[in-house]
C-alpha cells in the first residue's frame, strides 16, 4: 500500500510546479521511471493515481511508467551492465563481488502538460 504515499508525493510535487505556469489548464501524463528492486508495483501505482488525482489538474492524465533494469558493478573484473538472470554472479566473471548500481530508485522523469 505504500504506492498510495508515492502517488501523493508524486501529485504533491508536480501539482505546484506545473500551477506556476498561468497557460497551463491540466496535466496529460507523466512519466515515471521505477527500478526493478524498488518494491513499487506499477499497476498499483497506476490505480492509486486514478483515486488521487479526481478534482485535480492531474485528474484523467496518463501515467507512464519505465522499469529501470538492474545494474552492478563487479568489484573483481570491473565489469559495469545489467544483471540479468536470478545467480546473483557477475555475468562476465561469475563473481559474488559486486555493488548494485541502479534499479533501486523511482523518479518522475517528465511531466507533459497543456
Amino acid at each position: 500500500m505504500h504506492e498510495l504515499s508515492i502517488v501523493e508525493g508524486i501529485l504533491r510535487m508536480v501539482i505546484p510546479a506545473v500551477e506556476k505556469y498561468p497557460d497551463v489548464s491540466r496535466i496529460k501524463s507523466i512519466k515515471l521511471r521505477v527500478g526493478e528492486l524498488s518494491g513499487v508495483v506499477p499497476e498499483c501505482v497506476r490505480d492509486y493515481f486514478l483515486i488521487a488525482a479526481e478534482g485535480t489538474i492531474a485528474e484523467g492524465a496518463r501515467i507512464d511508467i519505465e522499469r529501470i533494469p538492474i545494474g552492478i558493478r563487479c568489484g573483481d573484473c570491473g565489469y559495469e551492465g545489467p544483471f540479468e538472470g536470478r545467480n546473483y554472479r557477475c555475468p562476465k566473471c561469475g563473481s559474488a563481488n559486486f555493488r548494485i548500481i541502479s534499479g533501486k530508485e523511482y523518479y518522475v522523469d517528465s511531466v507533459e502538460a497543456e
